[in-house]
């Protein structure tokens, strides 16, 4: 590229403003009306999008530790062992499993769930833990054991 004057020097941006307006446009590529075609409205829809991206991931693992907690919990009151109990006797038992795989047990094999809740209610009344009363589901409601 020749240039004739400074002046027409300093005012080439080159092929790098180019390249990164492109990549900009690429993020945009989904939006509708001027926020994907003119750049200065683009660049602030973009920055937005992208922190709510950042933020998303966060909550994202809030959100999947939230639901291990919770099919956990609901095996555990369906087999009738409180969660903190059935914690403490697992890993007094030597099972080192963490709380997905033990969600997936509790939502996608059942029978299983039930035979690692059979091994801690074992091991707490090895122990002398304080064991409670089976929780018995309220009258009127119908779980999984009672299908049969």
């Amino acid at each position: 590229m020749v240039f004739t004057t400074a002046v027409n020097f300093i005012r080439s941006r080159g092929p790098d403003e180019f390249w990164r307006k492109r990549k900009i446009f690429k993020l945009a590529a989904h939006f509708q009306g001027r926020k994907r075609n003119c750049y200065s409205i683009t660049i602030r829809y973009v920055h937005r999008a992208l922190v709510y991206a950042t933020k998303g991931r966060k909550l994202k693992k809030v959100d999947m530790a939230n639901l291990w907690e919770q099919r956990i919990l609901s095996g555990c009151e369906q087999h009738g062992v409180t969660y903190p109990l059935f914690k403490e006797s697992l890993s007094r038992s030597g099972v080192m499993l963490n709380r997905k795989t033990l969600a997936d047990l509790a939502c996608w094999e059942p029978q299983s769930f039930k035979a690692l809740t059979d091994i801690a209610q074992a091991r707490a009344a090895q122990d002398g833990l304080n064991v409670s009363k089976s929780l018995e589901p309220p009258s009127g409601v119908v779980t999984r054991g009672m299908i049969k």
